[in-house]
């Protein structure tokens, strides 16, 4: 496999960006990660939305899972509409009204897209879905407002509706064999996909019940998929099973690794009355990557925060900063490690430290979007990460063994 290392001239480049204690806790987390896959161990990673796809956050993710350093996913439901689009894609954009289209319907701008397709690739989704030809050579002819790279199956014709009815049919399989919406189109997305490697690999990717809406059709269709209960239950396996959670860029994390079932910072105790199965974050490590300096202000007021908790005050008033939900446990956590800064910069050199020191060769880095690296790898997962493969998602169902759930 050719090498695709964005990142690495950049290296040094992004270390200078981190503050002190930022990268101190940078090195905490890779030494802490390190120490546990030595020790046999596992990682799950917990990302947001759309900056962990355009910064190739969720690329280099999959790479980590190819090598065997990340062992579990939860993630946003519109992370999954966008791999099982290709995650990015380029789309151009037309007057809405010239085009002819209800101006009530239309998203602010008044701008209506299309995604930039060769006639090969148009051929083979009219294989899979009609295509409406004339709205095609209307868009086409009509002056382009500009070309960007997005994240993908979103707002553009044909590849955002076609994720839309996509969405249903896996829908339909998953309840078929009883299994997660994530682990069926994972059997048809890219290997550089999260859903791809993963289902490489047999490794859990989950999206967690604060991140079900978005994604449109795919969101309500991995919500239905299988029960609330049964999606808790799932994810808090996955982070009892995991040593080193690390959390990117993404809200709500509290309702994430503190829920129903977890036993220190959660609501847990009652479950565990009641003979259910539980799990522990006390000696767990949470990672947390995220441009608000108040994350790392509020672990600094951790004693603040739990006399609060104590007293049944506000933790908003007695810590006196903007508190966010998923601050609380991260910050009432001995194991917190809080990384203030830009999850393109923190990710490539977190991969890259921890691979070299376990002696991992990677093949994919990513880079920073702002930087010219970061274009270039934008362009390449435009290129060649690419939608889900309906045909080889059907051959895998064809080949579904039950005794497999």
């Amino acid at each position: 496999m050719a090498k695709n290392l964005f990142g690495l001239s950049q290296l040094d480049h992004f270390r200078s960006t981190l503050d002190e204690r930022s990268l101190k806790s940078l090195n905490d987390a890779v030494r802490r990660i390190i120490d546990v896959k030595k020790n046999g161990g596992h990682v799950m990673v917990v990302t947001g939305s759309g900056p962990n796809i355009h910064e190739g956050v969720t690329t280099l993710i999959a790479e980590l899972i190819r090598v065997g350093i990340v062992d579990a996913v939860s993630t946003s439901s519109a992370v999954i509409a966008h791999e099982m689009a290709g995650s990015l894609d380029r789309v151009y954009r037309v007057d809405a009204r010239a085009l002819g289209m209800d101006m009530s319907k239309m998203p602010r701008g008044d701008v209506f897209e299309f995604t930039c397709m060769n006639e090969s690739e148009i051929e083979a989704l009219k294989r899979e879905m009609p295509l409406d030809d004339e709205l095609l050579s209307r868009g086409e002819s009509l002056p382009h407002q500009n070309e960007i790279i997005k994240a993908a199956g979103n707002m553009a014709y044909p590849m955002g509706l076609r994720t839309e009815r996509l969405a249903h049919e896996v829908l339909g399989l998953a309840r078929m064999y009883g299994l997660p919406f994530e682990r069926v189109a994972g059997w048809g997305c890219d290997e550089h996909t999260m859903l791809g490697a993963a289902a490489k690999r047999n490794v859990p990717v989950l999206v967690t019940i604060p991140q079900l809406v978005g994604g449109g059709a795919v969101g309500m269709s991995i919500g239905d998929s299988i029960p609330v209960s049964e999606r808790s239950m799932r994810i808090s396996r996955m982070l009892a099973s995991c040593d080193v959670i690390i959390e990117s860029a993404v809200a709500l994390t509290q309702e994430i690794h503190d829920g129903p079932f977890e036993c220190y910072t959660g609501h847990g105790i009652w479950a565990w009355w009641s003979g259910q199965s539980t799990y522990n974050l006390r000696e767990k490590s949470l990672v947390r990557i995220d441009l608000d300096e108040n994350l790392r202000r509020a672990v600094e007021l951790n004693e603040t925060v739990q006399e609060a908790i104590d007293k049944g005050l506000p933790k908003t008033k007695a810590a006196k900063i903007p508190f966010r939900m998923e601050m609380s446990a991260f910050a009432r956590h001995e194991h917190s490690m809080p990384i203030v800064g830009d999850i393109g910069k923190v990710w490539p050199l977190l991969a890259h430290d921890v691979a070299e020191e376990l002696n991992v060769e990677l093949d994919f880095l990513s880079a920073s979007q702002d930087t010219p690296e970061g274009s270039e790898m934008r362009e390449w997962i435009v290129e060649n990460v690419k939608p889900l493969d309906r045909n080889r998602m059907l051959e895998r169902v064809a080949n579904f063994a039950v005794n497999e759930q």
